[in-house]
């Protein structure tokens, strides 16, 4: 069976970085995405005494650069099996009267809307060959909404009815997709929603042992490598100190 091949959107970081050096570990062949050229070319440095890596650098929000740089991927790298739309953030915590529009445009473009255009770019290989698996990273902001999470929360509702709207329209193409919700991970996730407030990000996580981005690596792996016959549909995964959105066991 020749390695598999997959793109993993927001690679430089958190979730997508530990998922790409646990598949590396595993031998998948790595097709890393991300805005930042210097961390994804260190990345994919680090990974190529592992595996075969192939770098893309372009912002998901961006259609024509998506579409640009995948059709760019060279013959060989052209059969993605497995596209784990990772790409993701959230931008403040502010009341929806009091809610920054840009913030706004920034959760949709890239949540919703950046998503959509790499899976758009993606499929038609997977349509064509009746096979592929999808990955999307969702949270638990998808499942329940909570007080000043307004847009975030709606933008990863959009992403829980994405999933579901994926999996019945490509069904017929024997393609799997799998939702993964986490609840809290501790990444760079809350600098950027508190713009750079790196000691206001540590207060999520104060009192309480939170996920982190191995353990999302973990059931990634997990999914994307059960038998042809199983797909793992929807996985929602918290701390055990965390039971909702909103109830957390802090010492």
């Amino acid at each position: 069976m020749s390695q598999q091949i997959v793109l993993i959107t927001g690679a430089t970081s958190g979730i997508g970085e530990a998922t790409a050096r646990l598949l590396a570990s595993y031998n998948f062949k790595l097709i890393l995405c991300g805005r930042r050229k210097n961390r994804l070319q260190k990345l994919a440095d680090e990974l190529s005494a592992t595996t075969q890596v192939h770098t893309l650098s372009f912002d998901v929000r961006n259609r024509s650069e998506v579409e640009t740089q995948i059709a760019s991927l060279p013959e060989a790298w052209r059969i993605i099996d497995v596209l784990i739309n990772n790409a993701g953030n959230a931008h403040g915590l502010d009341s929806i009267q009091n809610g920054n529009v840009e913030d706004w445009d920034a959760m949709i473009d890239i949540n919703v809307k950046g998503l959509l255009y790499v899976t758009k770019a993606v499929l038609p290989v997977m349509v064509q060959r009746n096979k592929g698996h999808i990955v999307n990273i969702g949270s638990i902001a998808g499942k329940e909404v909570y007080a000043n999470g307004n847009v975030y929360c709606a933008s990863k509702f959009a992403v829980d009815a994405i999933t579901k709207g994926m999996r019945l329209d490509l069904n017929a193409h024997g393609i799997k997709v799998t939702g993964i919700h986490p609840g809290m991970v501790e990444t760079e996730f809350s600098i950027v929603r508190f713009k750079g407030d790196a000691e206001r990000a540590k207060t999520v996580y104060k009192g309480l042992q939170p996920l982190h981005g191995k353990d999302i690596a973990d059931l990634i792996l997990f999914a994307i490598t059960r038998p042809a016959h199983v797909m793992v549909a929807d996985m929602v995964v918290l701390p055990t100190a965390q039971a909702s959105a909103t109830v957390v066991k802090r010492l």
